[in-house]
């Protein structure tokens, strides 16, 4: 529902041709397609999968494709005749990406799972939160951190390989695998003796109390990061405090360092903190809103979030000098493009299959 169609998303804005094929019903995150900024910047395609009609058109596509992503479980694109088998035998420089949660094997490979669940048993969930507790983050971990944006460069990576070499391959993007190797940093702090495995105890997790979140007057909130040394001289200056705070270096003062800044935190408003922060090298920033993030002044000044057919969205990243990526088409009801992103892919018995409901085309508005 969420990596897959990110997946196509991000390739779309990166100047490939992208043809998204969805069942005739729709599905997906539960609101209609067209208001999903992830299927925005490629046409949709409905068509049955499980008519062999319909499957065999799919087929078609893929021959002349260059890379063909699937997001179902392990074995239904087998089912489906839609498998690795099926289409590098007939395409041997395609790259075939999947993406799934647990992976194409092991005990769990079948079985569902969301976000959360992956991000539980890779560790990742484990080290998120207060000591009390595990915290529910949003599924950006998993489902786009540790999927989506593995699967994108996987997919990219085989097939600069198939540039060379004229072979494609399976790229098996498992959620489970993302959020374990995004981990590694934490790994290697650990296994250096750097980094407790216990939440809300390390330099990073919110156990530095200069490196974590504070209420203000107005029960909104701040950012603090002053981890190098001449950053956090910064901050203290700024401050403005008559008495020194306690020793930061000194692990056993934490607590009373954090209660110290919590004081002098609840004192002024988020604005007037954004104010005194200004300009220097503090590392502290207001945590904002999702409907006040766009007018930032360095997110404005960026063009980070664009203004799109009445919505306001993220714009694509990362930056590029010559080639920009770039929004193109808003998102679009399901099949809404089918006749005419087939026929541009070369499907020339488009109303046949319209007409047998094999292929869905959605009336036109108005």
């Amino acid at each position: 529902m969420g990596p897959a169609p990110f997946a196509g998303m991000m390739l779309a804005e990166l100047g490939a041709d992208v043809v998204k094929v969805a069942r005739p019903s729709g599905g997906g995150l539960g609101i209609p397609a067209e208001v999903d900024l992830l299927n925005r910047g490629r046409p949709s395609v409905a068509v049955d999968l499980k008519h062999p009609t319909g499957a065999e058109t799919v087929r078609r596509l893929a021959d002349r494709a260059d890379v063909f992503v699937e997001g179902f479980r392990p074995g239904v694109a087998e089912r489906l005749g839609l498998g690795p088998d099926d289409l590098l035998k007939r395409r041997p420089s395609l790259v075939y990406g999947r993406m799934t949660g647990w992976g194409q094997d092991g005990p769990l490979a079948e079985t569902a799972g969301h976000d959360i669940t992956y991000i539980a048993v890779s560790g990742a969930l484990h080290a998120i939160g207060p000591a009390e507790s595990p915290s529910v983050p949003i599924n950006l971990v998993g489902d786009f951190g540790g999927g989506a944006m593995y699967l994108v460069v996987g997919v990219l990576a085989a097939l600069h390989e198939a540039r060379t070499s004229g072979r494609g391959q399976v790229v098996d993007a498992a959620i489970v695998d993302g959020s374990a190797h995004l981990m590694t940093m934490v790994h290697g702090l650990r296994n250096a003796g750097a980094w407790a495995d216990s939440r809300a105890s390390n330099l990073l997790d919110g156990g530095a109390p200069f490196y974590d979140v504070f209420a203000t007057a107005d029960g909104r909130h701040l950012a603090v990061g002053p981890l190098e040394p001449a950053f956090y001289a910064d901050f203290e200056q700024r401050l403005g405090l008559e008495t020194p705070l306690p020793d930061r270096d000194d692990v056993a003062m934490w607590d009373d360092l954090r209660a110290r800044l919590a004081e002098v935190f609840v004192t002024r408003t988020q604005a007037d903190w954004v104010t005194i922060f200004e300009g220097g090298d503090a590392c502290v920033a207001p945590v904002l809103s999702l409907t006040e993030a766009p007018a930032h002044p360095q997110l404005a000044a960026r063009g980070t979030f664009e203004h799109r057919g009445g919505a306001v969205q993220p714009a694509p990243a990362p930056r590029f000098s010559r080639t920009p990526g770039r929004l193109t088409t808003p998102p679009v009801p399901v099949g809404h493009d089918t006749r005419k992103a087939l026929l541009a892919w070369g499907i020339d018995n488009v109303d046949e299959l319209i007409g047998a409901g094999v292929a869905v085309q959605a009336r036109p508005e108005g």
